[in-house]
């Protein structure tokens, strides 16, 4: 909401007023808030006229058919019911393209378009803009036909990136502009709802390129990558050959293959085979144009040293396209024999927000040579991630669980050498009372630590915490990026036995991988993957009754309902923005703070 006046009659008459100076080029009065008037400056830098008429038609072209709308509307239509005589609900998309309407509001009719370009100050405009709810009361909008009306919007957003895919929006007649908008818990369950309809069908696309993935994969040795732009399935055969320079270009290659053809033209994109070379012989790959056109272009530029090419087919679902399967094969002589992964890797294994905003920290702050503190539970890759950073060079390494005084590192320290300090939190009072004095002396000693949190820091280990804090990079345990599971069992599976296939999972055996907590993180998902590599007898891929007992009867808590789902998000999106103040999050959403905690505890089960 852009207004706070306490009085909303006296709030209203002043806006008024002062809209009617700004038009006219008056001084303002004191008081406007600022956001308003800025909202206003831009209407009239935009040349939107204040007057713009009721559009008798649309304008504008309707968007096609797109995977929110289609994931909208049963949502939509099931709300409907819910509208009062006097309102109107519209949803747009990320370009505040009106894609549906319903209701009705006198006086008021569905515009093509919400950009502030086009019709100046809004709730969905200000919506997107912002990332949360928005709320615009009557004055101050800047056209003169929505004087009398009160919106309030909630941005739609993507449940694999975050990102706001559109925005929807409940417009009714005039109410004060103090309080949440009285239709502010329906707009807000509502989005929520459309999140939740659009992580199930994402569940789905993530199916199918699991299932295509697989077929692509029969056969041995056989090089396969699957990639949507989000998630990625490599087998090792293709790990071998990949470069990051290859696998950054598929991997765009997808994400714009996703965006490029509206649905219903299937079958005319994909031409009489559905596949398009890839190689690696010409130069370095220009940026791809957005949408990309289907079919794929053949050839396809790829990195200078690619050293393959590749068979890339568009996956489609429902007649959309939801990513690429690429089978590669080595140029001839340009072919590179790659040992496999090294442990480090799984240091850098992982797509999922929390892992990449952690690892990309913690390269930042390595560039330097200042000490750097990895923190996390046990077994979340801080050691493995801080031989990563730490190079090929030489390095001292220090375990405090072996040598809790330091002694024998201190006493074999060679001057310039990074030191790797492991297990700091089991560092007796000496160690810690040593290691700060070389940092008071020496505060640029290249130093890596990693620190698992358990019991209360003793004052010298504290100290040395707090000297590091700046420079701290705390690692996401396993069940916070449940999501990176899917890659990272490729990278932790041994390689397998000449004349044998690699390990392989159903789709059921990894539901329940990603939805076991994980207490050890990596290292336990580790041992059982090594388990079952040298344990099992059965062939084809692993079942979920393979799995151990704890992992495959999962946790106990009970399956929400759809609507259960929609509700938690909504509170779970309150507390974020609250930065997790309970009460302020039961009082935006209107309910009591007990209400709020009752809820929370029955969706625990």
């Amino acid at each position: 909401m852009t207004t706070t006046d306490p009085s909303p009659t006296t709030a209203r008459l002043s806006l008024r007023l002062a809209r009617e100076r700004f038009l006219s080029g008056d001084p303002l009065p004191g008081g406007v808030p600022e956001e308003v008037v800025a909202a206003w400056r831009r209407a009239r830098f935009f040349g939107v006229p204040h007057d713009l008429g009721e559009p008798a038609t649309w304008s504008a072209e309707r968007p096609a058919e797109s995977a929110l709308l289609t994931a909208a509307r049963p949502v939509l239509d099931r709300i409907v019911a819910a509208l009062d005589a006097d309102a109107l609900l519209v949803l747009t998309d990320e370009r505040l393209r009106v894609q549906w309407t319903a209701g009705r509001l006198p006086g008021v009719a569905p515009c093509p378009v919400l950009a502030e370009q086009e019709v100046g100050h809004n709730s969905a405009a200000l919506a997107l803009r912002t990332r949360r709810r928005a709320e615009v009361h009557g004055p101050e909008h800047f056209l003169d036909r929505w004087q009398d009306v009160s919106a309030v919007s909630v941005p739609v957003l993507s449940p694999d990136s975050g990102q706001a895919l559109g925005t929807l929006t409940v417009a009714t007649r005039l109410c004060a502009p103090r309080g949440p908008h009285p239709r502010a818990a329906l707009a807000e369950a509502a989005a929520a709802a459309i999140e939740t309809e659009l992580r199930a069908r994402s569940g789905r696309a993530e199916q199918a390129l699991l299932d295509a993935y697989l077929r692509a994969s029969r056969g041995r040795d056989r090089a396969v990558a699957a990639l949507d732009g989000h998630s990625r399935l490599i087998n090792e055969a293709a790990r071998g050959l990949l470069t990051p320079e290859v696998l950054d270009t598929l991997e765009r290659t997808a994400l714009d293959a996703r965006r490029a053809e509206p649905p219903g033209r299937a079958e005319e994109a994909e031409g009489p085979s559905g596949q398009t070379t890839v190689s690696g012989t010409g130069p370095s790959p220009l940026p791809l144009p957005s949408p990309l056109p289907l079919p794929l272009p053949s050839p396809f530029p790829l990195p200078d040293g690619a050293g393959c090419t590749a068979r890339v087919t568009p996956l489609r679902l429902d007649g959309t396209v939801v990513g690429i399967v690429a089978v590669l094969e080595p140029l001839g002589d340009r072919a590179r024999e790659v040992p496999g992964p090294p442990s480090a890797a799984i240091a850098l294994t992982g797509s999922s927000l929390p892992w990449r905003h952690a690892v990309g920290r913690a390269v930042e702050l390595a560039r330097s040579r200042e000490p750097l503190l990895l923190a996390g539970e046990r077994g979340t890759g801080k050691s493995a991630l801080a031989r990563e950073l730490l190079g090929p060079g030489p390095v001292q390494d220090a375990d405090a669980a072996q040598d809790t005084g330091l002694e024998h590192a201190l006493r074999a320290r060679q001057p310039g050498r990074p030191l790797l300090l492991r297990h700091a939190e089991r560092l007796a009072q000496p160690g810690v009372a040593a290691l700060n004095s070389l940092l008071d002396t020496r505060p640029d000693t290249p130093l890596l630590v990693t620190y698992t949190p358990g019991a209360p820091a003793g004052p010298c280990l504290q100290r040395l915490l707090d000297m590091l804090s700046a420079r701290t990079v705390t690692l996401p345990p396993l069940r916070e990026r449940a999501e990176d599971i899917r890659e990272l069992l490729p990278v932790l599976s041994p390689r397998p036995a000449p004349g044998r296939p690699p390990l392989t999972w159903t789709l059921d055996a990894l539901r329940a991988l990603e939805q076991y907590p994980w207490p050890g993180n990596v290292t336990e998902l580790a041992h059982v993957v090594r388990a079952l590599a040298e344990h099992r007898r059965m062939s084809g891929p692993v079942r979920r009754t393979e799995l151990p007992d704890p992992v495959r009867e999962g946790p106990a808590a009970r399956p929400l309902s759809p609507m259960e789902r929609a509700e938690r998000a909504t509170i779970l999106e309150a507390l974020r923005r609250h930065g997790g103040n309970k009460a302020r999050a039961a009082a935006a959403l209107g309910i009591g703070r007990a209400t709020l905690y009752r809820k929370l505890r029955g969706y625990r089960g």
